[in-house]
């Protein structure tokens, strides 16, 4: 730990505190979020770069047939708008896997928070707050951090997923049955 408060600075020693005090399970909080958001952008650049020429292809392949009435012309563009469709949706269920996590996990730190605060209070009597401190504090910290952590990701989520639909349905439409 220390050594990423050295490489970080004083964000290091403020975020080292911040796990300390949170408990073990905001680690894995963090490690949801991280790859959250590692997906997110990765869609983002996808969308932004790499989208376009895969709509290009699907077109080129389409207006390379000669055929576009047939029933197998069909299935051809079928199976063309199926490959756009994977691509684009590629990643944005385990988008919103990580989502759903994000929450789960800061219960499971309000959990183990509580059984830590319980520990206290038979070892030393419900009277003593100071020494229940560190518990509550293992309690709250992460289910604060599993919601922020959902919430961050939610919007760009649905928008990613709109985008997805809206970019599939283009390339449907420019693939014209004549």
């Amino acid at each position: 730990m220390e050594a990423i408060a050295f490489y970080l600075g004083g964000l290091g020693t403020g975020l080292i505190a911040f796990l300390e005090t949170g408990g073990p399970v905001l680690l894995w909080i963090m490690g949801v979020t991280f790859f959250m958001w590692v997906l997110m952008i990765e869609r983002i650049w996808y969308f932004t770069f790499s989208h376009p020429f895969v709509r290009r292809r699907a077109r080129r392949q389409w207006e390379a047939r000669t055929d576009h009435r047939s029933w197998y012309a069909r299935k051809v563009r079928d199976a063309l708008i199926s490959e756009v469709r994977a691509e684009t949706h590629w990643g944005i269920s385990m988008i919103k896997t990580f989502i759903a996590l994000a929450p789960l996990f800061g219960l499971l730190g309000t959990v183990t928070g509580m059984v830590e605060v319980f520990d206290v209070m038979a070892f030393t009597g419900a009277s003593n707050a100071r020494a229940m401190a560190s518990g509550v504090s293992k309690a709250t910290i992460p289910t604060m951090a599993g919601m922020v952590a959902a919430i961050s990701g939610l919007y760009l989520s649905s928008i990613l997923e709109r985008t997805a639909n809206r970019e599939t349905e283009k390339v449907a439409d420019e693939l014209e049955l004549r």
